[in-house]
């Protein structure tokens, strides 16, 4: 039974009924509860169906989606600098470095005062979420002050079971952590080892506790990129918008996820 589509212009008593099951538009006035009469007004253009229309389909009202506009950037976070609007101690935070312009920005996560790398900001509630809860891949470049063991490769390709808080804050009060394994490229193997990790998700200080676990201290810790975003050559310091490309990918993301999202509700 072909289903139908009701207009409903606000404010004013206009409306239209199209039976989208025929291809020549006619009301099918058995499957109508609505005749075309009163000055009923047929919408032949879905071009009409703008902000100012109710639509019903079957009697259900489809919500009109208004896309609110937002801005992201890319920060390459320096070492020493917290990612915090405030801090009682007094330290660097990112936002004096940042442009004034950005201080109503919300960070996507956290790097760590030791840390450096892509850090995203956004103006946008939403996008910094989605973003944040997401198991997009975060890698990192990481550089350990010893070889690198056959235990450590072994507990990045099977994970490993933490029962301490080694490799932790000073103030932390996580004490286990189940460190899933991780992606890896050895760059580099000797006294001073260099990798390149891939997670899915962003634990506290997770990489550190890794190698802590292993006696190993983490000397440098880069992220250069997060999902589909990319630090590549970006000064130290400095920050940039999202490219044409970033915004793409990121509306398509945003797409995918309102749509599982919906999924899991069903």
């Amino acid at each position: 039974m072909p289903f139908e589509i009701l207009y409903y212009f606000c404010g004013k008593k206009d409306f239209g009924l199209k039976d989208f099951g025929a291809r020549d538009s006619k009301i099918d006035s058995k499957d109508s509860n609505i005749s075309n009469k009163n000055n009923i007004k047929v919408i032949e253009s879905k071009s009409q169906a703008i902000k100012n229309f109710r639509i019903f389909i079957n009697n259900t009202e489809l919500k009109y989606y208004k896309e609110t506009p937002y801005t992201a950037i890319v920060y390459h976070k320096p070492k020493g600098e917290l990612v915090s609007k405030k801090d009682s101690k007094n330290r660097r935070l990112i936002f004096d470095s940042l442009d004034s312009k950005f201080a109503h920005f919300m960070p996507v996560g956290r790097l760590d005062y030791a840390s450096e790398g892509l850090l995203v900001l956004s103006d946008s509630k939403e996008v910094v979420s989605k973003l944040m809860e997401s198991s997009l891949p975060r890698t990192y470049i990481v550089k350990i002050d010893c070889k690198i063991t056959s235990k450590m490769l072994d507990g990045l390709e099977n994970g490993v079971s933490l029962k301490d808080s080694r490799g932790g804050h000073s103030r932390t009060k996580i004490s286990q952590m189940e460190i899933p394994k991780m992606e890896y490229k050895i760059i580099k193997n000797g006294n001073f080892s260099k990798l390149k990790l891939t997670l899915n998700e962003g634990k506290n200080r997770e990489i550190r506790r890794f190698f802590a676990h292993f006696n190993a201290n983490v000397l440098d810790l880069k992220r250069v990129s997060y999902g589909f975003i990319n630090l590549n050559a970006l000064p130290c310091g400095k920050s940039r918008y999202f490219n044409k490309e970033e915004y793409k990918d990121l509306k398509e993301f945003l797409k995918l996820d309102s749509i599982e999202s919906k999924k899991g509700k069903i």
